[in-house]
């Protein structure tokens, strides 16, 4: 079990295209057709007169297939996303239901904890990289999957993998369903060909986007700007996704002691973090929020590091996107995702309804050609996107030639891993912090340096671990 590509990372839910989601994460999902009764027909025809892998799954009715879905958004159709998803009308054709019970993204763990010492606990509770896993399975808020998945069905060998990492004294917490890319590098390709550049999107496509390629292409942008004129290399979200693309995150899970460490001393992390340091001393970071790649172009910013809600081309536009650079000093390319995944709640014995609803929406995210549904209705809500940017972004990120990275420490304690739990002036936890904060400057107005950061945060690191480590030790000895 290769528990150093843990995935319990970092950031608010980003729900995968073609299911559901809340605030921003709406915006990045691909929405599907509202004609699924017929769509449906896919997995029954697919067989050519044979039974189809749909007919093959089990039917429910009644209360069986009631599953209550714990959340601050509902995955039946609502008023502001009135179109019903592909897994829903698998579910539902199958004798499923959906139950909603709302709650809040701020208290959704506070009412769950309610729920479950009432003796009331809800079905399904959404996997978010925040917190889930590993803390609130070790406080046995959710129980393993084993006993209504079966992770050596064919249908599941595309995630194995990766559920082999989300488990707890040998048993599996999370099956991911489909992934999603949380940031990516959007830039306008006339200010490329202005500058007489290379396309990032062909060096990349040539194996050549990396570091090196970023870094020299800002500094000749920046310091190309004219007397009167500011130029910006980047802005957004992408130190995080800098220091995972060395392979090494900063906090570890070691098996054979096991227990999760700190990785602070890692040369490779120092290497990122001498980067980030560099591309803010420099002056080719613009520091303030911006909320969209368009508002970036227009403040002379040349790369946009952000989530694909943020990415809205109008007529005319010539944009380009491409993943995080790749670490020169690695042959494999790294990335972090969003995981699109269903707890299963401690306590819930709807173990035939969560089997199938976790079928139903694999069905809808690997099959062909529901998936060129999905990317038809793409278009039709984004006609200014290029296939180009929608290949790298819902394509190639996600695919198998990315090593799917994240760090455990996101969901180790609140002080490590939960903003909302924060109180640093910046309002982040110290994980979430320690990745972005060589570009940030202290109340004297001096940049952070990772030793400075190393000094002032490992004890409180070692501490959290030291407690975590205790409680995971005493949880799996049950």
């Amino acid at each position: 079990m290769n528990k150093t590509r843990i995935i319990a990372a970092a950031a608010a839910a980003v729900i995968a295209a073609g299911t559901a989601g809340c605030g921003k994460s709406d915006e990045s999902s691909v929405k599907q057709s509202d004609s699924f009764a017929e769509k449906v027909d896919v997995f029954e025809n697919d067989a050519k007169g044979g039974e189809s892998e749909y007919d093959k799954l089990e039917e429910l009715s009644g209360e069986e297939g009631e599953l209550e879905w714990l959340s601050y958004y509902d995955l039946n159709p609502t008023r502001s996303q009135p179109e019903k998803s592909t897994n829903l009308a698998l579910f539902e054709k199958k004798g499923g239901k959906i139950i909603y019970a709302q709650t809040s993204s701020m208290k959704k763990y506070d009412d769950l904890a309610t729920r479950l010492m009432a003796n009331d606990p809800p079905d399904m509770f959404a996997y978010e990289q925040k917190m889930t896993f590993p803390a609130n399975c070790v406080k046995e808020m959710f129980q393993p999957i084993d006993d209504a998945i079966d992770l050596n069905d064919p249908m599941w060998a595309d995630v194995k993998d990766t559920a082999e990492d989300f488990t707890l004294g040998g048993k599996h917490y999370v099956l991911p369903i489909a992934y999603g890319a949380l940031s990516i590098l959007t830039y306008n390709k006339d200010v490329i060909e202005a500058e007489s550049f290379e396309d990032p999107y062909d060096l990349y496509m040539a194996g050549e986007w990396d570091w090196n390629a970023w870094y020299d292409m800002m500094e000749e942008y920046c310091e190309g700007a004219s007397a009167d004129e500011d130029r910006y290399g980047v802005n957004g979200w992408f130190a995080p996704f800098i220091f995972q693309s060395t392979g090494k995150t900063l906090i570890n899970y070691n098996a054979e002691n096991d227990e999760y460490e700190a990785n602070l001393f890692d040369p490779d992390l120092e290497r990122a973090a001498d980067l980030l340091y560099d591309i803010q001393k420099k002056g080719y970071y613009y520091s303030d929020w911006v909320g969209s790649a368009s508002d970036a172009f227009k403040k002379n910013i040349l790369f946009y590091g952000m989530g694909d809600w943020a990415v809205t081309p109008k007529e005319g536009d010539k944009w380009g996107i491409v993943p995080m650079p790749r670490d020169p000093n690695r042959d494999e390319q790294y990335t972090t995702v969003s995981i699109n995944a269903f707890m299963w709640v401690r306590g819930s014995e709807k173990d035939k309804a969560y089997r199938l609803w976790n079928q139903c929406a694999k069905m809808a995210q690997s099959d062909p050609e529901f998936k060129e549904i999905g990317k038809k209705k793409f278009f039709e809500n984004k006609p200014y996107w290029s296939e180009e940017m929608y290949q790298i972004t819902y394509e190639e990120v996600t695919s198998e030639r990315f090593i799917k990275l994240n760090d455990p420490g996101y969901g180790i304690s609140t002080a490590l891993s939960d903003d909302d739990a924060a109180t640093n002036d910046s309002k982040e936890a110290i994980i979430p912090f320690m990745y972005s904060s060589v570009m940030k400057s202290d109340e004297n107005g001096k940049q952070y340096t990772w030793a400075k950061l190393r000094e002032t945060y490992k004890p409180t690191i070692d501490s959290e671990l030291k407690t975590f480590n205790d409680s995971y030790h005493s949880f799996i000895s049950k």
